[in-house]
């Protein structure tokens, strides 16, 4: 927290009105300004998130030939574990008015390869226990063809009801289209 009210503090010190008009504007060398490590103009691409504007995560459906060629991209999304979960790289910009050394538009590595579309697992959770019979739970998951099915059989007769609630606890009935739970904060 304190690092990060340095870094506004700083920034708003060494902004100069020539420099806030263009969102291009590049300090380096060719201008005049020098890079020092003790000096308090920093690098672009070590500017905490709050100073960046990121792009989201390219999706390359599954092209890892792609990847290799451009360095980055999303070949699979999710994953239950940290280390299930695939990295890449974004292409982020300085915000204007924050004055850094470098070029503004550059990669920034360590982005998660995941997609949230609105699927809350308690939600879910509570309209399997209440209205699973009807297949409350599968419409909401996008399963909508196992969801006719259960609304016609009123949950196959309660088991179908129950066997639904326990996939849903053990992780094992997720949303149709591959998202991620979207966490609580």
């Amino acid at each position: 927290m304190i690092y990060s009210f340095l870094f506004v503090a700083i920034a708003f010190l060494l902004v100069k009105e020539s420099s806030s008009d263009s969102d291009d504007y590049v300090m380096n060398e060719s201008n005049g300004h020098d890079y020092g490590p003790l000096k308090a103009l920093i690098h672009c691409s070590f500017l905490p998130l709050e100073f960046l504007n990121c792009s989201a995560p390219e999706d390359l459906k599954g092209n890892v030939t792609k990847r290799n060629e451009q360095g980055y991209g999303c070949t699979k999304w999710g994953g239950e574990k940290y280390e299930e979960v695939q990295k890449t790289k974004v292409w982020c910009t300085a915000l204007p008015g924050i004055e850094c050394y470098g070029n503004r538009t550059f990669l920034r590595d360590g982005f998660p390869c995941i997609m949230y579309n609105g699927h809350y697992f308690v939600t879910t959770l509570i309209y399997s226990v209440l209205l699973g019979f009807l297949g409350m739970d599968r419409f909401c998951l996008g399963h909508t063809g196992t969801a006719v099915g259960k609304l016609l059989t009123l949950g196959g007769l309660g088991i179908w009801w129950i066997i639904d609630v326990v996939l849903l606890v053990t992780g094992q009935l997720k949303p149709e289209d591959k998202s991620n739970w979207v966490p609580y904060y």
